[in-house]
């Protein structure tokens, strides 16, 4: 038998020494690999990696500055700020965000808005941001979450500062409100600037001042553990207050303008003809905007929309209308101002007055007429004949000229967002349209009616050129701008919106006469509202028509829709001698400017002159019954 060896010592030892060879090799390789790797990431990539490696460890949260109030002219607050519990959640730290929803659902009530509004900023916010679910939680609920907290990841309870209007509805219109970002404004902020709020403000001061009120967010930098809970805080840079912001606005008056109106739709506004800062800015009816701060829900917000009184209009800017008799004294001074025009030449009312070869009858408001009448009187009487035969006299482009010299058709340049211009007719407005201008559209334009539109804001602001005998100041809103933590105030400056020059001063003197006759007059259209006024009252009533009225046809406001009859309007100023005030008051389908409009300026007039306030005690003077012609 052969003698075969059952191992190969020295194959398996050549085997076994170049299989570790090769191993030694690999793992030579993979050593080099790995020391490459660690050079790599601890020298040559270490601020990159050191960067990231402090951001998962430390985070940065916004801290929203606090918004800046909003205040009245003597301090009573218009707009504050209450702390409220929020219902926060930061989306990186929740892993199933429908089921954390749902849970929360059966702890807290969450309606649709809720949902609609925390869904809209998963879509836009980083992830790592909290964003808020629900504010305003009551003591119950927010036990509820704090209970439950430690089951929740991602869920923060937290106190903050929500806006609060704790006048509700009063001057809505002028101080308007804030409410969430939405999709169109956030593609046009600074997101930065808004980190930590998901609020802007929306109309009126909150909106046009909303670089003054926001302030600047801070930042708190936090440590975190690997689930992200907070360990303690490394850094923080406070966020800097809003400014707070004096209006020119007098709360108390506002409040007697809106008690005035209640009940009615209209506008009052009043303006200090001395610095052109707006006393009163009423809308009615109003609203309140506390639920818009957090998102109205749909159903409220339907009724708001499809209330026939729309409320949401805010009347004093855009509400658009006919002057009616309101506007005779401006055009009485452009006659006076009008080369060859003598106040003193009168003519005969007879209650109608016709176009040279035309059958029309213009009619005058008094049925058989005035008589024997000059300017002053016509204005007195508010003779709609005299201003007739005078519209033909000026011709509607002297007329245009003159009245858009006033600011008429115009936008005031009020510190509010949104103004509409008005309208003042002409020719070429006429010509642009493919229509021509006819005699008849002159006449009426005389009285105020017609395409002629101003808005309550117009009217008042050219009453205190008026008031001032030429000079009038752009309106505004903003008085004064306080540093809320220095408690320094910056008074802002009136600006000088126009100055008419005239030929005659007298002719001021003749204008004011006729206007202090309206409402002091034996034969005054507002007699009844000066009769026992301890003060001089310039004024003019208007009534204009908003249903047609055919030629044979009688006007019967009692026969008449209540939504057709016609509107009331009054401008005044006062004391006549040296004006503190000057008002339009509009009373949507109120019928008579003298029984609707009148009494409510002079309610206001009697506030704001008589009210024994030092700021506003003036020496005010008992008027003569009747002024001399001029």
């Amino acid at each position: 038998m052969l003698n075969i060896p059952l191992k190969d010592h020295f194959r398996e030892t050549r085997l076994f020494d170049s299989r570790l060879s090769i191993t030694a090799v690999i793992v030579l390789l993979l050593t080099l690999a790995l020391l490459a790797r660690l050079v790599y990431l601890q020298v040559i990539s270490y601020r990159h990696y050191a960067t990231l490696s402090q951001e998962n460890r430390i985070r940065p949260w916004p801290i929203p500055p606090v918004r800046g109030r909003i205040l009245d002219r003597n301090g009573i607050v218009l707009a504050e700020n209450l702390p409220v519990y929020t219902l926060e959640i930061t989306p990186e730290q929740v892993e199933d965000m429908d089921e954390l929803l749902q849970r929360l659902g059966e702890l807290v009530q969450l309606d649709a808005t809720d949902i609609r509004n925390f869904k809209k900023q998963l879509r836009k916010r980083p992830r790592f941001e909290s964003l808020v679910l629900r504010t305003r939680l009551n003591d119950q609920e927010a036990a509820r979450i704090a209970v439950n907290r430690s089951q929740l990841h991602g869920v923060e309870l937290q106190a903050r500062l929500q806006r609060y209007y704790p006048l509700g509805g009063l001057a809505v219109h002028a101080i308007g409100y804030v409410g969430r970002i939405d999709e169109q404004e956030s593609s046009g902020i600074d997101r930065s600037a808004y980190r930590g709020t998901q609020h802007i403000g929306k109309l009126g001061v909150e909106g046009r001042y909303e670089g003054l009120l926001l302030g600047q967010v801070g930042v708190e930098k936090v440590e975190t553990n690997a689930l992200g809970r907070t360990l303690r805080a490394v850094e923080r840079i406070a966020p800097k207050a809003g400014q707070n912001l004096y209006l020119s606005l007098d709360a108390k008056l506002q409040a007697t303008a809106e008690a005035a109106l209640e009940g009615r739709r209209g506008a009052v506004v009043a303006l200090d003809p001395k610095t052109g800062g707006v006393l009163v800015f009423a809308s009615t009816p109003v609203y309140d905007p506390n639920p818009f701060v957090n998102g109205i829900d749909s159903e409220s917000y339907r009724i708001l929309l499809e209330d026939p009184d729309k409320p949401l209009i805010n009347r004093v800017i855009n509400g658009q209308y006919a002057p009616g008799s309101a506007i005779k004294p401006f055009l009485a001074l452009g006659a006076l101002e009008s080369p060859g025009f003598d106040p003193a030449e009168t003519i005969i009312c007879r209650g109608a007055f016709k176009l040279p070869r035309s059958r029309r009858r213009f009619r005058d408001w008094k049925k058989y007429g005035h008589g024997e009448v000059d300017l002053q009187s016509a204005v007195e009487q508010s003779c709609d004949v005299y201003f007739y035969t005078l519209a033909v006299r000026l011709g509607i482009d002297y007329m245009h000229e003159f009245l858009t010299g006033l600011g008429f058709g115009a936008r005031t340049g009020i510190d509010l967002i949104g103004e509409s211009p008005g309208l003042v007719p002409s020719r070429q407005w006429k010509r642009a349209r493919g229509e021509a201008w006819y005699p008849g559209e002159t006449v009426v334009t005389g009285i105020g009616q017609g395409p002629l539109l101003v808005t309550p804001l117009q009217l008042a602001s050219a009453v205190s050129a008026l008031a001032n005998r030429g000079r009038w100041f752009t309106p505004r809103m903003l008085r004064a701008i306080e540093d809320p933590k220095t408690k320094a105030r910056r008074e802002v400056v009136p600006e000088l919106a126009g100055n008419i020059v005239v030929a005659e001063q007298g002719h001021w003197e003749t204008l004011v006469a006729s206007m202090i006759d309206v409402v002091h007059g034996e034969k005054g259209t507002a007699r009844r509202i000066g009769w026992n006024a301890p003060y001089t009252i310039a004024g003019k009533t208007g009534t204009t028509q908003v249903k047609g009225v055919g030629q044979n046809e009688v006007y019967d406001a009692e026969q008449t829709p209540e939504r057709l009859r016609d509107h009331a309007l009054f401008i005044a100023f006062a004391p006549a001698e040296d004006p503190r005030i000057a008002i339009a008051v509009i009373v949507e389908n109120g019928g008579h400017g003298s029984s609707a409009a009148a009494p409510i300026a002079r309610k206001v007039m009697d506030q704001y002159l008589l009210s024994g306030d030092p700021d506003k005690s003036r020496t005010v003077s008992k008027p003569d019954h009747r002024s001399p012609s001029g």
